[in-house]
C-alpha cells in the first residue's frame, strides 16, 4: 500500500513499520528497529526535526512528502540501502553528518569514547594532536575536533571517495582551520609527528564473515570492510608503522569489531584492554605506546 498525500505522520509510521516488518530487514546502521527506522524515514522525508513527538502525530503530510516517503521506502525495502544512504543524513554522537556510498555509514561506539574526552584512560596532558585514520567520512575525527576544540585533527584514509566525503563534513562543522584531510596507505603519507590520541576504525572483517554478510552491508565500500582471511591485514601493517608517530603518553583506540578474538590469538602473551559501552558495542580496545611497541615487537 503507498502512502498517499492527506494521510497523517502517524499512519504513514505505521505503515512503513508493518512494510519493514514483513521486508525482513536488516537494522545495524543507526537504528535497531522497525518502528525506529519508520521514524526517522518519515520524518527525514518531511522535513520535520527527529526529535519530533507527538505534536506532529496527527499533522497531515503533501503529495510531494508522500511521494518522498513512497520513493525512499522503495530504495529500502527493494534496494535494501541503508537508510542513511536514502536520506543522506547520519547521525554520531548527536552530530549531523553527510552521509553517502562513498564510505561507511557512521556506527562507530568510538563515539562514546570521544564524548568522554576520552577519559579515564587521557588524563595527563592536554589533547592537542589528534589522528583519526581509516577515516571514511571523517565523522569520527570531526566528532573529535568538535569536543577538544584545542586539538587539531588528521583525517586519513587510502579511498579519495571517502576523503571528499569528509571534505564536505569539514566544511559542513567549519573546521578548515583545525582539521585536514590526506590520502594515505596505512600511514605512508599521514604528516610525522607524535599524536596525543590515534583512533582508527579499520577495515576489519574477515573471509567468514563478508561471506555472511546482510545485504545492506553489501551498499557500502568492500574497502572499508575486507581485510583478509583473519580480519587483521590491515591492522598487521598499521602496528608496524605506528611507534614512530606516538609519544610516551600517546593512547590508540583502535576498533576491531568481531575479529578481537582472532586479534586476542595473535598475541597469546600480551593482556589487551577491551572497552564496555554503555550504548552497546564491542572490539574496541585502547593500547598505551608501550603496548603498542611490545605488539609491534611481536609481529616482528
Amino acid at each position: 500500500m503507498l502512502i498517499a498525500g492527506g494521510q497523517t505522520v502517524l499512519t504513514c509510521i505505521e505503515t512503513l513499520d508493518q512494510r519493514f516488518q514483513e521486508a525482513d530487514l536488516f537494522y545495524g546502521h543507526g537504528s535497531d528497529s522497525s518502528w525506529d527506522e519508520a521514524v526517522f524515514l518519515v520524518l527525514s522525508a518531511c522535513d520535520m526535526p527527529l526529535n519530533s513527538g507527538d505534536e506532529v502525530a496527527n499533522v497531515t503530510i503533501t503529495a510531494s512528502q508522500a511521494a518522498r516517503v513512497n520513493d525512499w521506502s522503495r530504495q529500502r525495502v527493494v534496494e535494501r540501502k541503508p537508510l542513511p544512504y536514502v536520506t543522506g543524513k547520519a547521525w554520531l554522537g548527536g552530530t549531523e553528518f553527510i552521509c553517502d556510498k562513498r564510505a561507511l555509514v557512521p556506527r562507530s561506539p568510538l563515539a562514546e569514547i570521544i564524548l568522554k574526552g576520552f577519559q579515564p584512560w587521557c588524563h595527563s596532558l592536554p589533547t592537542r594532536r589528534i589522528l583519526d585514520l581509516c577515516c571514511g567520512g571523517g565523522s569520527l575525527g570531526i566528532l573529535a575536533a568538535l569536543t577538544h576544540q584545542e586539538a587539531h585533527v588528521v583525517l586519513a584514509d587510502i579511498d579519495e571517495d571517502a576523503l571528499a566525503l569528509a571534505e564536505l563534513n569539514i566544511a559542513k562543522h567549519q573546521l578548515e582551520r583545525r582539521v585536514q584531510s590526506v590520502r594515505s596507505d596505512v600511514l605512508g603519507s599521514v604528516p610525522l609527528q607524535r599524536y596525543d590520541i590515534v583512533i582508527c576504525n579499520p577495515p576489519y572483517v574477515d573471509t567468514e564473515d563478508m561471506s555472511n554478510l546482510p545485504p545492506e552491508y553489501l551498499h557500502e565500500p568492500n574497502i572499508a570492510l575486507a581485510s583478509g582471511d583473519d580480519g587483521l591485514d590491515f591492522t598487521r601493517q598499521l602496528l608496524a608503522q605506528l611507534p614512530e608517530f606516538l609519544h610516551s603518553e600517546s593512547l590508540v583506540f583502535l576498533e576491531l569489531g568481531n575479529s578481537w578474538e582472532h586479534f586476542e590469538n595473535l598475541f597469546p602473551k600480551n593482556p589487551i584492554t577491551w572497552l564496555e559501552f554503555e550504548n552497546g558495542g564491542w572490539g574496541v580496545c585502547v593500547l598505551t605506546n608501550a603496548e603498542v611497541e611490545e605488539l609491534a615487537r611481536a609481529l616482528a
